[in-house]
């Protein structure tokens, strides 16, 4: 079996950018979990519309659209791609005290869709520093060579 390297390195261990220029145009999906957990009086101040900072929530959809737009700017090496839809949807659990982050980004494309935020950590911090981001893990996508993939 050929050894697997790491594709934004070339022979030399020296950082590049992967050469997309070859690759075919395909309808390209990536769905993106994280969990965000919390004391239960961060969660109910959360529930019952934020902090003195606003709205957690509504700032946090806001924060990850506009990282999922910046990702080119903000993460070596990636290429810059049009992105055609962004989705952020928030589950909260009151039993454990925890938030789940789903977010779906859908482009058109030669390279994949992925992004992550820390907005809502941010802007609870000043009163829970012990919240946790847990298991931040890619469980759908679509598109390109690799075609469907579902880990869930």
């Amino acid at each position: 079996m050929a050894e697997k390297k790491l594709s934004h390195m070339d022979e030399s261990g020296r950082p590049r950018m992967v050469d997309i220029g070859g690759k075919g145009d395909t309808v390209r999906r990536a769905v993106v979990k994280g969990v965000v957990r919390m004391q239960p009086a961060t969660f109910q101040m959360i529930k019952q519309g934020g902090t003195a900072k606003g709205d957690v929530l509504s700032v946090a959809q806001l924060a990850g659209t506009m990282a999922a737009k910046r990702t080119p700017d903000l993460i070596p090496l990636c290429h810059p791609i049009l992105l055609e839809n962004i989705d952020i949807e928030f589950s909260p659990d009151e039993k454990t005290g925890t938030i789940e982050i789903t977010t779906t980004v859908k482009s058109s494309g030669k390279t994949g869709v992925e992004m992550e935020a820390m907005t809502i950590y941010d802007m609870c911090k000043a009163v829970d520093r012990g919240m946790k981001i847990d298991n931040i893990r890619l469980v759908k996508k679509s598109g390109g060579k690799s075609g469907q993939i579902e880990l869930e």
